[in-house]
Parts: structure tokens; sequence; C-alpha cells
């Protein structure tokens, strides 16, 4: 776990920086600068944010100045900040502290809350004279550095995760609490939002971003706004680790209380409020569903559902002759092409019609809507794959025209949405030709060029996961959040943004930006997956109904040998665990496997389980020291209520 055991921390190491940047272990009694341009790095050894305060005590004339700049990746470090203001006009520069003449007996500098700073590892201090002739001759000695953490603003502790997850891979450990400790950074506090309109220089980060006390943000340093497509990844992910639906209820509402007059949604909520986006619309909508499932909190979707039955009908009414969606709304995740009947459009749609049918049905509405979206969606179904389909390439086509690009959100989401059937040979050729578009640190989009988005990577491993491919999911994982995990120059405890496809940190959007690579975010929600799907696929575990009342267990081995997660609801603790027993090896190992599960009582749910390995007998399965019969064929369900259960399954 990444998360501090204080909100008040202070820096793991000191350093110094040479005049070619170079960077060795301060080993001096005392922190000093000493003269113009000498700097020290404080490296908090994690991700931070917050409040940062300084004492220090001065030798020399008075009139120069202390500086201090932040960034998150080591590859930044310097006198600049790293980017985060959003005017795409360089690096942030650095905050100042004026030195007075007689500060021998020392003075404190307190960052100002406008300039709290969201996210960063490193903090460089240097030292200002105050003219040539004290170039030499004014010394500053840094007593204290102390850092007050603004982010999960409503937690007395930090490390109060609602969920855990361990397995016998060191590396998919990190990758999980990584993604972790990344929502966390990402729940702040409400009036902490991006300025805008966007500073020249510096950075501000003092905008009303909703209600509420806490709210969760696409990214710790930047942009600090709630955008409704990473919480397609970032709730999910959120509610199995830090379980925190606080802050995803303040995003929700800020979109409702925000929607336009014609139904639509914004596309990021305030100070941004930026528009014109179909996807991210109907994203508020899926997390809308996401958070009654987690919360079974039906008080919130009533509140907002005239709201969300506008919303449905303002995107349903852009199905035009072809029974595909017209998407007029262009702006998404970053993807160069949109627009049309564009097919990643086309399948959130179809997600959003069943989600929405989950959603009636669990309101008891008594006015069909449920039966009307699941028609439409089937509908959508048919035509996304009569008009979208590239039969000659076994995946689907990025729009209904004769393009040839084969995009991997579209293609991932197919499978995940279920719009094209699991058990499928069009299911198996997507997800072989999705592994066409990897490289040795990640899986490169096809529909954003030169780019690894770990947004879009984490619909894949999900995809891979839904039909049984296992081992695929688990090397992309290690390929592209193992990259980050290991990178010397990354935070070492988040996962980042995006990255270029020749290894360097970098983001090149649809929009042409040529802004800084420094404006990555290194701790962005939407890349968080990996924590979701280790939990809900590998270990199997996940809520199919409002806050649990059902749920599903069906663990997933690959080379794994052993793995469990957990998870709160207002309902309860759940908990799952399995582990390989005889000779390990193969799925499920050569003498099989136990399994321990724990929901809780009131509850119901489906165990499937693997029990019949290729070329041998069906397996002996036990529950609770009692024998089945007929559960031995692969798949076979077995209905059990909450409680305690010790199942055996041998070969």
């Amino acid at each position: 776990m990444y998360a501090p055991a204080s909100r008040r921390v202070q820096p793991k190491s000191v350093s110094s920086i040479a005049q070619d940047g170079t960077l060795s272990p301060y080993s001096e009694p005392a922190m000093l600068l000493r003269g113009n341009g000498s700097k020290l790095v404080f490296d908090f050894g994690i991700e931070v944010g917050g409040i940062v305060s300084v004492s220090y005590a001065s030798s020399g004339p008075g009139g120069s100045r202390l500086g201090l700049a932040f960034t998150e990746a080591s590859t930044w470090i310097g006198e600049w900040s790293d980017a985060s203001n959003g005017k795409f006009a360089g690096r942030d520069g650095a905050l100042y502290a004026s030195i007075s003449e007689a500060s021998s007996n020392g003075d404190t500098y307190v960052m100002p809350d406008e300039s709290m700073r969201g996210g960063f590892r490193y903090m460089t201090a240097f030292l200002v004279a105050a003219s040539n002739a004290t170039r030499t001759t004014t010394t500053v000695e840094l007593t204290d550095v102390q850092l007050e953490i603004s982010f999960q603003p409503t937690w007395a502790n930090l490390r109060a995760y609602q969920g855990y997850f361990h397995c016998d891979d060191e590396l998919l450990n990190r990758i999980w609490y990584a993604g972790a400790y990344t929502l966390q950074t990402n729940a702040v506090p409400v009036h902490t939002g991006r300025w805008v309109p966007m500073l020249a220089n510096g950075w501000a980060n003092n905008g009303t971003l909703g209600p509420g006390d806490t709210i969760i943000v696409d990214g710790a340093k930047r942009d600090r706004a709630v955008w409704p497509g990473d919480m397609g990844i970032a709730v999910p992910s959120s509610f199995v680790s830090i379980g925190d639906l606080d802050s995803v209820k303040n995003a929700l509402q800020v979109m409702y209380n925000y929607q336009n007059a014609d139904g639509s949604f914004p596309e990021a909520g305030p100070p941004l409020l930026q528009q014109n986006s179909d996807t991210y619309h109907m994203w508020t909508m899926i997390g809308t569903y996401n958070y009654m499932l987690y919360t079974s909190d039906s008080a919130f979707v009533f509140s907002n559902w005239p709201r969300y039955l506008r919303a449905m009908a303002y995107i349903y009414g852009k199905v035009d002759a072809s029974g595909l969606l017209n998407q007029t709304g262009t702006r998404d995740w970053a993807r160069w092409q949109t627009g049309f009947n564009n097919t990643e459009a086309n399948m959130i749609l179809y997600h959003t019609l069943m989600t929405g049918a989950s959603l009636a049905t669990w309101l008891n509405d008594t006015t069909g809507l449920a039966n009307t979206w699941i028609a439409r969606a089937e509908t959508l179904g048919v035509n996304i794959q009569k008009y979208c389909f590239d039969e000659a390439y076994g995946a689907f086509k990025d729009n209904a025209t004769d393009t040839t690009l084969h995009p991997q959100d579209a293609n991932s989401m197919a499978i995940l949405f279920g719009i094209v059937n699991a058990t499928s040979p069009i299911a198996s050729s997507i997800s072989t030709r999705l592994t066409e578009n990897w490289s040795p640190i990640g899986a490169v989009a096809p529909e954003l060029p030169g780019n690894i988005s770990p947004f879009i990577s984490s619909f894949e491993i999900q995809a891979h996961l839904t039909i049984g491919e296992t081992s695929r999911a688990l090397d992309l994982i290690r390929r592209s959040w193992g990259w980050y995990a290991n990178h010397p120059n990354g935070t070492g405890s988040t996962v980042i943004e995006g990255y270029l496809t020749n290894g360097s940190f970098g983001y090149r959007s649809s929009r042409g930006y040529g802004y800084d690579a420094s404006y990555v975010s290194h701790a962005h929600g939407w890349s968080s997956g990996p924590t979701s799907a280790l939990t809900e696929f590998v270990v199997g575990l996940s809520v199919t109904g409002p806050a649990g009342r059902t749920w599903s267990l069906r663990p997933q081995f690959g080379d794994l040998n052993t793995a469990e997660a957990g998870f709160v609801t207002r309902l309860g603790r759940f908990r799952a665990k399995w582990e390989k027993i005889g000779e390990q090896g193969g799925d499920g190992g050569d003498g099989g496997y136990e399994v321990e599960l724990m929901t809780p009582e009131g509850t119901s749910g489906v165990v499937r389980l693997p029990v019949r390995k290729p070329g041998r007998i069906p397996a002996v399965v036990s529950v609770n020291g009692v024998e089945l019969e007929g559960n031995n064929d692969d798949g076979d369900a077995l209905e059990l209520d909450g409680g305690e259960y010790h199942i055996v399954v041998k070969y």
C-alpha cells in the first residue's frame, strides 16, 4: 500500500544536483543552499500532493529568493515545474519565497492555497541571488520540509482501504495498489480544481468542481476536473480498492446539475465545462449504473431519473436510418477519427442501453423502459455487426465506411460489452487481432498512432479476460503497466495517463497539441483498469446486483498459483481466495485447487469453476466437505446463498 500513514509527510531522501543535472545523495548534516543557482532535490518516494511548507534560516544580504519547483517524473527535475496549467505554452515555472536580510532566526514559507500542487514526487529547492554582488555570499539552510496531503479529504486514515488484493506475482500486486493509490490522489477537495481560464504563467488550483466535500477528477496534477469517460475505468477500480463512492456520487451529480437544455451532458465538469461529446455524455449515464450497482443508492438515481431519461432521449435520437448512432458530438478520449457512424460510439450506446435497462429494472419501473431499451440494444447490435464488422479481417472497422482502421477501443468494447458472444469465433478472432498491435511495452492504439493508452488497454485486458484468455491479459498488464511500474523515472506508486511507442513520456492528442511532454499526468485514474480486472476476473469476484445483493465468482488462473481479493458494500464484506493444490502448472494445477468464499448473509450468487482439464476426466467437486454430483462439466454453475464456503476441486 502506497498511501501514507499520516496526512503530514516529509521527503524520503535529499539529493544535490550538478550543473549537468546529475543527482547524487546529499550527505551533509545541514541542508544548505550556497550561492546563486544552488539546488537540492527532495524526493517524497511516492506521488504526493498538497500544501508544502519550508522552514529556513539565511545569512547574507536580503533580497534573494528561495524557489520551489515540482515534478511527477524525475525527467523534469530542475528550476521549472512540469506542465499542468493547460495553456500548452511550456512548463509551470516555480514558486518563490522572498528572503529577508535578518532571517537567521528562521522563517517559514507556506505554499498559498491557490498554488496547491496536486501531484508530484520531486521538489527542487533552489536559490536566486538578489544581485551579482550577492551571488556567492548568500546561504540558506533548510531546517524543515513538510507536506500536508490534500487528496482524499474526508478520510482521517489514508490507509483505510475497503478492498484488497494479493497474488503470488509481486509485480501484479504493485500494479493493483498503484491503481488504487492513483484513485486516492484523484479524490480531491471540491474547491481545488484547475483554474479556468488557464493562466499564461504558473498554475492555480482553486476552481470549484462540484457539490460536497470530495470529488473524483481525472488526474492528480491535472486536469483536475470531472471527466465521465475516465470514470468508466476509475469507478469500478475505486469500488474494489479504496471503496470511495462519495467522490463518485458528487462527480455524477455535477454532470446532472450542468445538463444542457437539449438533454446533453458536458464532456467535462466545471470549471472546464467542455461540450460536444456523445461518448462522454453516455459515460455519465453508464457511471450512474455503476454507482447504483456498487451502492444501491436508489434515492440518488430517482432524484436524477427525469434528467437521465432526457439524456437517453437525446442520445438515442441520433440513431439514423441505418440503425446506427450518427456521432455529431465528436470530442472523445483523444482518438484521431470521430464522427458519422463511429463504431466505438455505437458500442458505448449499446452498453448505455443495456445498463439503462438494468437501472430501470432495479428502480421497479413499470412503463416498459427496460424491455424497450433491451430491444433497441439488440437491434443496434445487429446493425453494428452488419455495417461495422470486417469479415475479411476478423475484427471491427473504425466506422461504417470502407476504412481500413481496426481500432483498439471498439474491438475491446465489442467483447467486454457483449456485442459479440464470448464463446464465438468472432470474439476469439478479435482477441487475436488485438495482440497484433502489441509492442514490448504495451498495446499501440491504431486510432491514436504512436501512442500507448492504458485507458483503452484497460478495456482490452478485460476483453481478453471476458473470453478466458487469461494469460493474454496478464501478459499485457505486465508489458504495459509493468513497464511503468519499473520505470526509473516514474513515480513508483501510480499509473500514467499515456506514453509514446518509443518508450518516452509523452502523449500525442487528437487535437494536435504540441505541448511539453511533462504535461502528461503520471497519476491518472483512467489507467487503473488492472485494479478492477484482477479482482473481478482473475480472483473472479464481482457484484451483479445493487450493493452485491447478487454476486458472481468465476476465477481465472493463468500462470498464477494463488490469488485473493475482497471488498465491502453496505451489505457487508465480500472475500474470495483460490489456490492451486498438488503439482503446480497449467490451469488449476495438476492436482486441482481450493476456493474460499465469504459473502454477506441475505445475498445470493453464482459460482462457475473450471472443473475439467483438456484430455482428463471430470473433476471431483466438494463444497464444505460434501461431494457434489452432476457439476463436473466446465462452466457448470453452483447457485449459493450468502455465507462462507470451502470448495475443493480435484482432478
